[in-house]
């Protein structure tokens, strides 16, 4: 019998929702039925992760969200890696993820004061403060006048904490701010359209609907992100070639 690490699907879900806002259990078992993880089973049935199902799926997730790999490729990699093989090179997985990590399910789940940002992310008060008044988070205030973070932005917070190592701050992340709330309208439009095309707007909602909408939304991010960053990608290069010249 598994033992107390092993967590259950729901569980698994919203420990990784943090840094992976659209995870749902569908997409979970559908990763199952496509042979990228065996989760034990209890008697019942109930499906029981270990740490190493999870930071299988934190792979999953990481080389789709991160890399955009098609699940053939990634479940090459996982074969490779059950394997003892060296990771390939598109695939240098987990190791970059870790970086940030998964938010713990009971940090997710709360509004946690601003002071205790040092503790709950390892950022400072003044950090936090910076990003929400470059509107990268929305910080809500208690009925005793304190400010609160909400645990979703955990994740986000210590993404937007690494980026200071760059030289990438939170006045610098004010345009993507912008951006998004421009690009905001493109998707909605999109997924509208999208709806229309699958039955129209005013088709039954059920878990097999709402997964399908979510992969679409997901698929719709997941492209143009590649777009975004390989525009931006050649615009720097060609900055550089120009300075040599």
């Amino acid at each position: 019998m598994p033992d107390a690490g092993y967590l259950t699907i729901g569980k698994v879900v919203k420990r990784l929702q943090g840094l992976y806002p659209d995870l749902t259990i569908s997409k979970v078992r559908y990763l199952e039925d496509e042979g990228l993880l065996n989760p034990s089973r209890t008697p019942g049935g109930y499906r029981l992760y270990s740490q190493r199902d999870i930071k299988r799926l934190e792979t999953i997730l990481y080389l789709q969200k991160n890399r955009f790999l098609p699940l053939s490729v990634i479940k090459d990699e996982l074969d490779r890696q059950d394997a003892g093989e060296p990771p390939a090179a598109a695939a240098e997985s987990a190791v970059e993820a870790s970086l940030v990590g998964p938010v713990d399910e009971e940090v997710v789940e709360k509004f946690h004061p601003i002071d205790r940002m040092p503790e709950v992310a390892g950022v400072s008060v003044s950090f936090v403060r910076q990003l929400s008044e470059a509107g990268v988070i929305t910080l809500k205030r208690s009925p005793h006048g304190r400010d609160l973070v909400d645990g979703h932005d955990i994740g986000l917070i210590r993404t937007c904490d690494e980026l200071r190592h760059y030289g990438i701050g939170p006045k610098n992340l004010r345009q993507y701010v912008n951006s998004a709330n421009r690009e905001s309208a493109m998707f909605e439009q999109a997924l509208v359209v999208y709806a229309k095309k699958g039955g129209g707007v005013e088709a039954e909602v059920t878990d097999e609907t709402r997964e399908r909408f979510e992969q679409a939304f997901s698929r719709m991010l997941a492209l143009t992100d590649v777009v975004r960053a390989e525009l931006i990608r050649r615009l720097v290069h060609q900055s550089f070639k120009d300075m040599e010249g």
